[in-house]
């Protein structure tokens, strides 16, 4: 395309937002509710998404060592378990510092008074994936010198499986979602193109190729999608700055926390517009193509 006939398409779309005021703002508002509703489900979803990683990270598996393993037979274990594939670390922590962490979590009614401590050794094992757990588990509990190899086994699997839809069910929502914006906004901008099927019929009955009548309606579209995305940018970007200083406030759990405000609202700012800019053309593309028969 050259320069001139691109300056011509581009202010022929200019022209014809202001022309169709009415239609302009239709267009425009149809754009803003579906981006509205799409910007606040994705803000959802994705700090559910989050959620969901830091729960799973958070699983580890708890190898209690038998009582009467000795340093080397510690050592060698350790060794053991570094050399499975999915094995990401392994921490030690000995009977005591797991008694400490005991007494802390259940209160100083768990102390101990003069009696030997029966708590066992522990090596805490992280997997790189949190879905290799359950092998690895099992994979440790046949070594020599393990008593038990712990990761909460049925709640655990639950887990997996309850995210596993959860995120599944997003995002059939979330495509869902789009389609329905995209079969609003082409619904709306068929009814401007509709206004103007009589300057659409002029300019091919005085030679107009099919491209050169399109452009316009392309360029147009995408003005749409940027417009309706103002006001969902504000309302997303606003509402996510004081609802992640609600959260993070009084979230107690460190291991659990809503995504930062930056980068992820810039982010979700560009998907946003780039969106409306997609769904706003691929709407006048289709309007035009389908509806007027060119």
């Amino acid at each position: 395309m050259k320069a001139r006939t691109f300056r011509r398409h581009l202010g022929e779309s200019f022209k014809s937002l202001r022309r169709n005021g009415w239609m302009t703002f239709a267009s425009a508002s149809a754009v803003t509710v579906t981006l509205l509703l799409v910007g606040v489900f994705f803000v959802i979803m994705l700090n559910m998404n989050k959620f969901a990683t830091d729960i799973e990270n958070d699983v580890e598996i708890r190898t209690h060592i038998e009582l009467t393993a000795k340093k080397e037979d510690k050592e060698a274990l350790k060794k053991k378990i570094e050399e499975i594939d999915q094995v990401e670390s392994v921490a030690y922590s000995s009977k005591e510092q797991e008694l400490d962490h005991l007494i802390k979590t259940m209160g100083k009614d768990w102390k101990l008074y003069e009696q030997e401590n029966p708590l066992h050794d522990v090596f805490i094992v992280k997997t790189k994936r949190p879905v290799d757990t359950p092998v690895v588990a099992k994979k440790i509990s046949s070594f020599d010198f393990v008593d038990s190899a712990l990761y909460g086994e049925k709640k655990v699997e639950k887990l997996f499986n309850t995210l596993k839809t959860s995120r599944n069910i997003g995002l059939v929502l979330i495509v869902g979602l789009l389609f329905t914006a995209m079969f609003l906004i082409s619904n709306t901008i068929k009814i401007t193109i509709f206004a103007r099927r009589r300057e659409i019929e002029i300019m091919k009955l005085v030679g107009a190729t099919n491209w050169f009548i399109r452009w316009p309606f392309l360029f147009e579209g995408m003005w749409l999608g940027l417009i309706g995305a103002i006001i969902p940018i504000a309302v997303v970007a606003a509402g996510y700055y004081y609802a992640y200083d609600f959260l993070a406030s009084r979230i107690p759990n460190q291991v659990i926390q809503p995504l930062s405000y930056s980068p992820f609202v810039y982010q979700l700012i560009g998907l946003m517009l780039l969106i409306g800019v997609i769904i706003g053309a691929w709407g006048s593309f289709i309007s035009v193509k389908r509806f007027l028969k060119i």
